[in-house]
């Protein structure tokens, strides 16, 4: 389906340049075109063929291939066919002239004319839908496609106005009619460019750099034949010179060339633009004076122009070397010392450490302003320290309060005088010497200081030298807070592994306790409710046996029978208590406290305040872990009072199971398999657990888990 030419996407990636060429039958014009320019050399030349028409012919040829090239991609097959029109319509206008320059006479002569005028304007019509439509060849706009419509309704009506005339198209017509063209149809081409991007960007690159190749040998040739008459022929020349525009289209069509435009068109330009300068200075100069040069002076101007033209291309790489050798003879070096001041901020994207670059910072700023020493202090919260100096200096420390921290912070570059009052430290070992300090800081943190020194009698600090400072100050101020950001994104990639790996080895434990558990109950169930079970069994079978032949004694067994049937009971009970206990789940986390106090051998007190109902993982995470502190405190703690207490504030459940007894050391002691399981078991659900102890004056254990 073809794209209209509103909503053709320019961005859109030109994937046509990576397809075969496709045959279109617009491709036909070329050879047509082709064809006729032939034939009007051919027709022109009977009485000997001169350059224009030779000129005429190739111009022709040179646009007819540029077209078919076009046409033979795909995305820009419009562009390619408005080309392709406009190369035959300068074919039949070449006829045409050749004609009237054969002297055709009646009809023929009226033909030749009519040929020539009508197709010279709409080769220039065409030529502005070129314009119009690049970088495709779509008139994307209303307004495009209405100025491409007038333009071609204007070059009938000067065509025909011409052919009424009956007088030869001449140069001066064509190059005002080409003028015009570039005056119309430039803004909007710039337009378009601007909106580009990728191939079609690089294309049109091709298409200026062209046009500005074919204005340069405009301006050249045509300053030439003005100050020295030569060339004879100069609008032939600099006809010939818009070959390239017809190359430019047709290596915007080429994949191989489309891309190396880039460095060719900062070339074009930068050369074009001083060639422009040197001739416009030449054309002033010469013919601003009222003199145009005789034939003896005119060999010397060719000659001035020539060195010229060499000056000219030859700045860019003597400017350089000439610099480097001023460098090293001014500096010994290849680049000026203030080069590194100016990359500062580039070398930061290297890896190179922070404390080396502040080191050439400071050997680039003392070569370069000719101080005495220069220093970079840094620190964080008001400690500052000297990090580098040059020449090299003992370590020392400033000192600045929470509240000079501000006014240090936000002032500029200052001297002695401002430094006597907010940091007179830093004039401590410089009698008499002049002193700047520029203040490194970033989002008004002050981060650190630059300090320069000149001897008494040295030059005075310039507004230079501050500018210089503060630029430092504030490059230096960026880098550093970008370590710090660099510094903590580290700590906190750290700690996040090391939160994963407590993560992983938890969940290990979690499983193995699992594990451990399970076979537990297993074991309980196989020690104690099935032994029982069995020996039920067992005496069942006994008592059905005699309970026919001794009915007391069967009697004495059932009794036996019924206690033994309690015991078990109960054991399943107490198993399951240990599991999870049903007064928990009946009557909530205070209670289940309450009832595991009173089977502790240690006095036990439960206070309990705003506490609620709770998810039954919340409820078990606070039950077992107040019960292992209670187990832990009867077994390390005989005879001491333990005070329990829950508490809910802030949107979390807080506990605290406090004793009396002896205490502990809890860096050696939290280690424990109890410890570890209480912090497992608030760790999953989100809390934490904290152990406070000191030998002789008791233990609280803290936990607290969000259920807000």
């Amino acid at each position: 389906m073809a794209a209209t030419l509103d909503t053709i996407d320019l961005a859109a990636p030109d994937v046509s340049m990576r397809v075969p060429a496709q045959w279109h039958p617009s491709v036909l014009l070329g050879p047509l075109a082709v064809a006729l320019a032939v034939i009007g050399v051919a027709v022109g030349g009977r009485d000997g063929v001169v350059a224009e028409e030779i000129l005429r012919a190739v111009l022709v040829t040179a646009w007819a291939l540029a077209g078919t090239l076009l046409v033979t991609r795909a995305s820009l097959r419009p562009l390619g066919t408005v080309v392709l029109g406009a190369a035959a319509l300068g074919a039949v206008a070449t006829l045409g002239a050749a004609g009237v320059a054969d002297g055709w006479t009646g009809a023929g002569r009226a033909a030749a004319l009519g040929a020539e005028h009508l197709g010279l304007c709409l080769m220039l019509g065409a030529a502005l839908h070129a314009l119009l439509g690049l970088p495709r060849g779509h008139l994307s706009t209303s307004a495009r496609r209405t100025t491409a419509l007038i333009g071609y309704v204007v070059a009938v009506v000067a065509g025909l106005a011409l052919w009424a005339a009956e007088v030869g198209a001449t140069a001066l017509v064509c190059w005002v009619g080409w003028l015009l063209v570039g005056l119309l149809g430039g803004p909007a081409a710039h337009r378009a460019y601007l909106s580009s991007s990728g191939l079609d960007r690089q294309r049109m690159q091709w298409v200026g750099c062209g046009v500005a190749i074919v204005a340069e040998a405009a301006l050249v040739v045509g300053a030439l034949h003005a100050l020295v008459g030569w060339p004879d022929e100069a609008m032939i020349v600099a006809g010939a010179s818009t070959l390239l525009l017809p190359a430019a289209f047709a290596a915007g069509a080429s994949a191989k060339l489309v891309t190396r435009v880039d460095r060719l068109l900062v070339h074009t330009v930068s050369v074009a633009g001083l060639t422009t300068v040197v001739v416009s200075v030449y054309l002033v100069v010469v013919l601003g004076l009222g003199q145009v040069p005789g034939d003896e002076e005119r060999h010397l101007l060719v000659l001035s122009m020539a060195a010229a033209a060499l000056a000219t291309v030859l700045y860019v790489p003597a400017r350089t070397r000439l610099s480097e050798a001023a460098n090293r003879l001014v500096y010994g070096e290849r680049q000026a010392p203030d080069e590194v001041l100016r990359t500062f901020g580039s070398r930061l994207t290297r890896a190179i450490p922070m404390d080396e670059l502040l080191l050439q910072l400071v050997e680039s700023l003392r070569k370069t302003m000719g101080l005495r020493s220069a220093e970079v202090w840094t620190g964080t919260a008001g400690r500052l320290e000297r990090s580098v100096s040059v020449p090299d200096a003992p370590a020392a420390v400033v000192e600045v309060a929470d509240k000079e921290r501000p006014v240090v912070a936000r002032a500029g570059v200052s001297g002695n005088a401002w430094l006597a009052v907010w940091m007179p430290q830093l004039l401590a070992d410089r009698p008499g010497a002049q002193v700047r300090a520029a203040p490194i800081a970033h989002s008004g943190e002050l981060l650190g200081l630059i300090v320069a020194e000149r001897p008494a009698d040295g030059d005075l600090f310039t507004e230079e030298d501050d500018r210089v400072m503060a630029e430092l100050a504030r490059q230096v101020g960026l880098a550093l807070h970008n370590v710090q950001l660099d510094s903590a994104l580290q700590a906190s990639l750290e700690e996040v592994q090391r939160k994963a790996e407590e993560l992983r080895a938890s969940r290990a434990r979690i499983v193995a306790t699992a594990d451990a558990e399970r076979r537990k109950i297993e074991r309980n169930l196989h020690d104690g409710a099935q032994q029982h079970l069995v020996a039920l069994a067992v005496n069942l079978r006994l008592t059905k046996d005699i309970v026919a032949d001794d009915p007391s004694a069967a009697a004495e067994m059932l009794e036996m029978l019924a206690e033994s049937v309690k015991e078990t009971i109960q054991e399943l009970r107490d198993l399951a208590h240990g599991i999870y206990p049903p007064l928990l789940v009946d009557s909530g986390l205070v209670e289940a406290l309450r009832a595991a106090a009173n089977r502790s051998p240690l006095a036990v007190g439960v206070e309990a305040q705003g506490v609620e109902r709770y998810p039954a993982e919340i409820e078990a995470a606070v039950y077992f872990c107040c019960l292992e502190a209670l187990q832990n405190a009867a077994k390390h703690a005989p005879g001491a009072t333990v005070r329990i207490t829950l508490s809910q504030a802030d949107g979390r459940l807080a506990f605290v199971v406090a004793d009396d007894g002896p205490g502990f050391d809890p860096a050696i002691a939290t280690q424990g398999h109890g410890f570890v399981n209480m912090g497992d078991r608030l760790g999953a659900i989100g809390g934490e657990v904290r152990w406070d102890s000191t030998p002789g004056e008791g233990t609280s254990i803290c936990g607290s888990i969000p259920v807000g």
